[in-house]
């Protein structure tokens, strides 16, 4: 039996998408094209019921890249090579 869901794994770089998919025992999806054929997805993590839960993983993700990125852009701003010597 097919049941709707919504994939949030790829959300910050080709957005939630919507797709038919087999639900397993497992508590993975397995949504079929244009997903190779062993692809699954966690329900609850990956891939979501419902698009309002799809949209709550989607901003923890972007919430968390954010916090990633100041983090780099930190330790960047940080670095100095004008007095570097040379060995």
């Amino acid at each position: 039996m097919k049941t709707t869901i919504y994939i949030s794994k790829y959300a910050l770089s080709s957005g939630i998408t919507k797709h038919e998919s087999e639900i397993i025992d497992d508590g993975l999806a397995k949504p079929g094209s244009p997903f190779v054929s062993w692809a699954l997805f966690k329900i609850g993590k990956e891939c979501h019921l419902t698009r309002e839960g799809a949209v709550l993983e989607a901003e923890s993700q972007r919430v968390k890249k954010i916090a990633s990125l100041k983090k780099q852009i930190a330790k960047l701003e940080k670095l100095s090579f004008l007095h570097q010597t040379e060995d």
